[in-house]
Formats: C-alpha cells, sequence, structure tokens
C-alpha cells in the first residue's frame, strides 16, 4: 500500500521544468566553454537531437492555439451575457477590462523598452542564431516582411476570408471573427445558438485537455532549448535571464499596486488599503495555484464576505473576469516577446509594438485562467513579428515563478473591478468602501 501511495506522489511539472532548465543550461555552458559553439559534436548534437525535440515542441503548440485562443475569446464574450444582456454592467465590464489590460501592456513595453533586459548580446552571435534557425522558423513565422502597414492594417483585422486567416496565422483577423461571434451569440439567445455556445465549450475543452497534454513535454523542451543557446551565448544569457525577470516583476507589481490603488480610489471611491486586507486570501490562492479558474471559488467568497459587494455583480465579473480581465499575462506577453525581439537582435518598429500591444490586450481575453495558460500565445506573437519562436525556451525555465505573480496580479485585478463596477450597483458595496 505504501508503494502504491509512493507512485502516485509524482514530481510537480514546475519541478521538472526546473531541471531540464538547471540541466540544459548548466550542459550548454560547458559545451560553450569547453568545446565552443562550432565544435562538430555541439553542431550535430543541436542539429540532429534537440533542434528537431524542440521543433516538435513548437509545433504541436501551434496546432492547438488557434482552437484554443477562438473558443476562449468567444465564451469569454459569450458569457457576459449570462446577465440576461450585456447592460449596464457588461459594458462597464468591458470598458474597465480595456482600460487596464491597455496600461498594463503599455506599462510592460515602457519599461522593457526602457531598461532593455535583452540588450547587450553580440549582434554577430545573435545573427548567427537566427541563421542557424531560419530554416525551422520559416513555416511558423511566414512572410514577416509583407505584413500590411497603416490603414491597410487597420483593413486587415477585418477578415474576407476567417478560413483563410486562419490558414495563414493572421491572429488579429481570428480574434475580430471570434469577437463578432461572441457578441452574436449575446445578442442571439435561442436554443440552437445555445447548442453552437456548448459545442465551442467543447472546442474550448478538447483544447485545453490537449495544450495539458503538450505542456507534460516542456521540460524536455526546455532542457533542448536551453543548451541549445546556453552552448551559444554561454553567460549573457544569464544576464539576459536575470534581468527579464526583474522587468516582469517590477512591472507586475508597480501594476498591482499603483494603477490598482489609483483605478480603486477615482472610479470606486475605494480605499485601497483596505481593499487590499480584504482580497488576501485570493491572493495567496492565486500565487500557490497559478491558476485564476482554480481560485475563483475563493475570489467569489470574498467578494461577498470580505468587500461586501453585490452578489449579482461580483459573480458575473469574476466570472467573465477569469477568462477575459487578464491584465498580468497581457503586461507578461508583451514584455516577453519585446525581450526576445532584443535579446535576438529584431528591431520592432513603432507600428509592430503597437500591434504587439493590441495582441496582448485581445490575448488577455482569449488566454486560459490555468498554469502557463499564456506560453502558446506568446509563441504565437513572437512568429507574428519576426522573433524566432524557439526563443520561448529561454523563459519556460521561469514561467512557473512568473505566472505565479502575473495570476496573483490577474485574480488581484479581477476584484478590482468587481469593486469599481459595483460603484452606485448596490447600497452593500458603497457601504463597505
Amino acid at each position: 500500500m505504501e508503494q502504491t501511495t509512493t507512485a502516485r506522489k509524482r514530481m510537480p511539472l514546475h519541478a521538472k521544468m526546473a531541471i531540464g532548465f538547471v540541466a540544459g543550461l548548466a550542459l550548454g555552458l560547458i559545451a560553450h566553454y569547453a568545446s565552443g559553439a562550432d565544435a562538430g559534436w555541439v553542431k550535430w548534437l543541436t542539429t540532429w537531437i534537440t533542434q528537431p525535440l524542440g521543433t516538435i515542441f513548437l509545433r504541436l503548440i501551434f496546432m492547438l492555439v488557434i482552437p484554443l485562443l477562438f473558443s476562449a475569446l468567444i465564451i469569454g464574450v459569450a458569457e457576459m451575457g449570462d446577465v440576461r444582456s450585456l447592460g449596464r454592467v457588461g459594458w462597464k465590464t468591458l470598458g474597465y477590462t480595456v482600460v487596464a489590460s491597455g496600461i498594463a501592456v503599455v506599462l510592460g513595453l515602457v519599461l522593457v523598452n526602457w531598461l532593455r533586459p535583452g540588450g547587450g548580446v553580440d549582434p554577430v552571435t545573435a545573427q548567427s542564431m537566427l541563421a542557424q534557425g531560419a530554416e525551422r522558423a520559416k513555416e511558423i513565422v511566414g512572410s514577416t516582411g509583407a505584413q500590411p502597414k497603416g490603414l491597410d492594417m487597420l483593413l486587415g483585422i477585418v477578415p474576407d476570408n476567417v478560413v483563410k486567416a486562419a490558414a495563414e496565422n493572421t491572429i488579429l483577423a481570428v480574434m475580430f471573427f471570434a469577437l463578432m461571434l461572441g457578441i452574436g451569440l449575446v445578442l442571439t439567445r435561442t436554443q440552437a445558438t445555445e447548442t453552437l455556445l456548448r459545442g465551442i465549450q467543447g472546442l474550448f475543452d478538447v483544447s485545453m485537455t490537449l495544450i495539458g497534454l503538450v505542456i507534460r513535454l516542456a521540460p524536455y523542451a526546455v532542457f533542448c532549448f536551453m543548451f541549445n543557446l546556453a552552448a551559444l551565448f554561454g553567460w549573457d544569457l544569464l544576464r539576459s535571464l536575470g534581468a527579464y525577470v526583474g522587468v516582469v516583476v517590477l512591472a507586475l507589481a508597480i501594476h498591482l499596486f499603483v494603477v490598482y490603488s489609483l483605478m480603486l480610489k477615482f472610479l470606486g471611491g475605494w480605499s485601497p488599503p483596505k481593499f487590499f486586507r480584504g482580497v488576501q486570501e485570493a491572493m495567496v490562492m492565486a500565487f500557490s495555484t497559478a491558476s485564476s479558474n482554480a481560485t475563483l471559488p475563493v475570489s467569489l467568497r470574498v467578494a461577498e464576505e470580505k468587500l461586501h459587494l453585490p452578489k449579482n455583480v461580483s459573480r458575473f465579473v469574476l466570472t467573465v473576469g477569469a477568462t477575459a480581465n487578464q491584465n498580468g499575462t497581457a503586461l507578461f506577453e508583451g514584455v516577453t516577446v519585446l525581450f526576445l525581439a532584443q535579446f535576438f537582435g529584431v528591431d520592432l518598429s513603432l507600428a509592430q509594438q503597437v500591434t504587439v500591444m493590441f495582441v496582448c490586450i485581445l490575448g488577455g481575453i482569449g488566454t486560459a485562467g490555468v498554469p502557463a495558460g499564456s506560453l502558446p500565445v506568446v509563441a504565437l506573437i513572437c512568429g507574428m513579428v519576426g522573433v524566432p519562436p524557439e526563443g520561448i525556451g529561454l523563459i519556460l525555465g521561469v514561467d512557473r515563478f512568473l505566472d505565479m505573480c502575473r495570476t496573483t496580479l490577474n485574480v488581484t485585478g479581477d476584484l478590482m473591478l468587481a469593486a469599481v463596477v459595483s460603484k452606485g450597483e448596490g447600497e452593500e458595496a458603497h457601504a463597505a468602501a
């Protein structure tokens, strides 16, 4: 009986990823300083073993990311119709969500452009890495030079053929269609549309199950990615990675304690210290589980028992917010894409950074509220703007900690949003503030 119990106590995934990260990094550094990146055995190992395995992992993610984002975004919008119609509460929720996510992404982009955590890498080495991975990334990244600009880029958001847009990995067009379909489901409540929504929910559930299976391969992919990158860059990798983690945590902290406090005070009339004291339990749960969905029951209880928010408002906002209001995820995605662009020496224009910001805001709505739910979105955005998607291996090893931090911001943001939207919607909320 003891043997059976011991066998079931498997090592958690984040521990396996950390082992893969450290092992790949250590062996890559040994290869870099002992033999050099040009050694024959290093080239053979990266060409025939680690590189193909990492590519398979990436292709599995890209295979599932379109159905995952498509179904999650539709459900996130359609759930706003749970309270008869979108109405006043629904539009306030949507408006504050966009504002908070927009501020989060802008804050992240400003900090990463100012502090440049991915800068300082030798351009020659970075270019050699890009050349080495050009064959693998070609199918994923597509033609980045032909991306529309200005008015054409705005018009390109509206697809004339959504199937073609999905086939060409035009994520903005696919997201626009998903938004329109979600709004259509909110406005058209019939037995047929309810069946359609259940079918989309089924697609989301299946996509999440398959993503969960793929993520189990992450420790091995982390090892492969880290060996390849460490063998090429040496200690420059460690320096850039430490700066990246620092920038992400700094941006999350500023948004949590400064931006949320300002929104609570001036939009909701709340005392920020009193609010943060009330949501401590939900914040701890979010940090521990790294899952907005897993924390939702605690958030609902905190909203009703600690913050004394109207039940109809808090239940609506928190349920939608678990999918739609993910400021920390949007911020993390923007910082990560620009960090990888700096690391690989890819110069993103202002228009491209605005595109990244817009996709991150939408991605915050469409990203699943589970551990590692934003990783497919980061890889996809990298492909959109010409950043090598295999660079995601840089952050997989530290993603568990960053996931815990950004989930804390996401869950706190949901409760902040519920508190702000509740202003004028019930006497209990006004008394608690």
